[in-house]
């Protein structure tokens, strides 16, 4: 019954959709989203022997896994796509004489539903944890495997927060926005290569990621697709991929490898830059067969519906997994049985991916509650300055959680700073706006 009503209120929100919108873009969101979650599934590595639980991870227990990377690794698609809709978003903003600080409350409460239930939950279970005398590791693990995910909410947002200045700059100057922050990156890099100022490459979480985002914005006007100039994006793409990485200093894996000094991600570097490429070429190939397949009715309704779950799935999926881990290593160990990286634990892969959906298919009607209840859509009025402030403090507390989990030197051995902060910014929105009469 509640599957029916889901898809009914889908196919109602489809019908709605005018004819202008490019539906490939939401598609995009759901694919590489879903990427994300699969990848998380499929490289985490529970392994019980001789009466001892470990966490492993496939992509250090088995290094050519590191390859599967340039496949799971899509953030830079969510980028991109990111990029063409806040736009939209802008542009529409801007056409309605929409003030900056209501457009950026709107944006901030669509963070808030989601993300607050998961960091509260999270500060709840360390306490728990304390209490219950439960070894500090696990509850590090734990949080720390299962809030890594924000920390794209927390880089994504602070992008957000620039929308005006970047949108801005792409009106004026064109591909100069978009070669500016690669040519920073670039910087960022030779710095953390050659110098002892490494600290500043972690400004590259802008450049880099601003870079692509940019790029969104050159497809939303059209400046970027056709098959011979996204086929040149794609090449020049995989080839810089390949040099960084095969013949550079850049490690092979795209995303962090547990032990391993260097790492593309923390802070992004140049092989993400190229990768982002290499994926928007070959996927602005596909962007003529795409649309016309989503022209049909049962398709498109499918993609309204996923994109309407996508958020709470992406920010929940690691916490339900790392949930039923621990309940397992609890209860029945004797499950997690294959070595990691085996072909027994390969033929089992099939079966953890599809407990780790049926459970996340089960709590997702509590997420969806949360997110509506934490994350009022009616609009409100709040100053600038206020909005900012909110939007500062739960990056920075996002930020801190995806580094570390909720575990840390403070009372009852957590770190309240960074369990507080993402509260603290959504109370701080919440209470000192006012509802604006429809």
């Amino acid at each position: 019954m509640q599957q029916t009503r889901m898809w009914t209120r889908a196919a109602e929100m489809a019908a709605q959709t005018p004819a202008e919108r490019n539906r490939y873009v939401d598609l995009l969101r759901a694919l590489s989203i879903g990427a994300v979650v699969f990848g998380h599934w499929i490289m985490a590595a529970p392994y019980f022997q001789a009466g001892v639980p470990s966490m492993d991870h496939l992509l250090q227990v088995q290094p050519w896994s590191r390859w599967l990377t340039w496949i799971f690794q899509v953030m830079p698609v969510f980028f991109f796509v990111g990029g063409f809709s806040n736009g939209v978003s802008w542009d529409g903003a801007q056409k309605r004489n929409q003030s900056y600080s209501v457009w950026l409350e709107s944006r901030m409460r669509r963070l808030l539903g989601p993300v607050i239930p998961l960091v509260v939950l999270w500060g709840i279970l360390g306490v728990v944890g304390y209490v219950t005398q439960v070894h500090p590791k696990f509850i590090e693990i734990g949080s720390q495997v299962s809030l890594v995910p924000v920390w794209f909410l927390a880089i994504y947002f602070v992008i957000v927060m620039l929308v005006p200045l970047t949108r801005s700059a792409w009106r004026k100057f064109g591909i100069l926005s978009i070669i500016v922050p690669l040519l920073l990156a670039v910087g960022g890099d030779w710095l953390f290569f050659n110098t002892d100022y490494q600290s500043l490459a972690w400004f590259n979480y802008l450049f880099v990621w601003g870079a692509v985002h940019q790029m969104g914005y050159a497809w939303q006007e059209g400046k970027l697709g056709g098959l011979a100039q996204s086929t040149c994006i794609a090449i020049v793409g995989i080839t810089a991929l390949i040099l960084l990485t095969q013949f550079g200093p850049y490690p092979t894996s795209l995303v962090g490898v547990p032990g391993q000094a260097l790492s593309n991600t923390t802070p992004p570097k140049l092989p993400l830059i190229a990768l982002g490429l290499t994926q928007i070429g070959l996927l602005l190939m596909l962007e003529g067969p795409m649309r016309r397949w989503l022209s049909h009715a049962k398709v498109w309704t499918s993609t309204v519906l996923v994109n309407g779950l996508i958020m709470p799935i992406f920010l929940w999926h690691s916490t339900v997994m790392m949930l039923l881990i621990g309940f397992c290593f609890w209860v029945i160990p004797q499950v997690f049985f294959a070595a990691p990286g085996t072909g027994q634990w390969w033929a089992l892969r099939p079966v953890w991916v599809s407990v780790f959906f049926a459970f996340m298919m089960l709590g997702l009607p509590l997420f969806l509650w949360l997110e509506r209840v934490v994350g009022s859509s009616n609009p409100r009025t709040n100053y600038l300055a206020v909005v900012m402030l909110s939007a500062i403090l739960t990056c920075a507390g996002l930020a801190l959680l995806a580094g570390g989990g909720v575990v840390g030197d403070g009372p009852m051995g957590m770190n309240w700073i960074a369990v507080c902060l993402p509260v603290l910014g959504a109370v701080l929105i919440s209470v000192m706006g006012k509802r604006i009469s429809k």
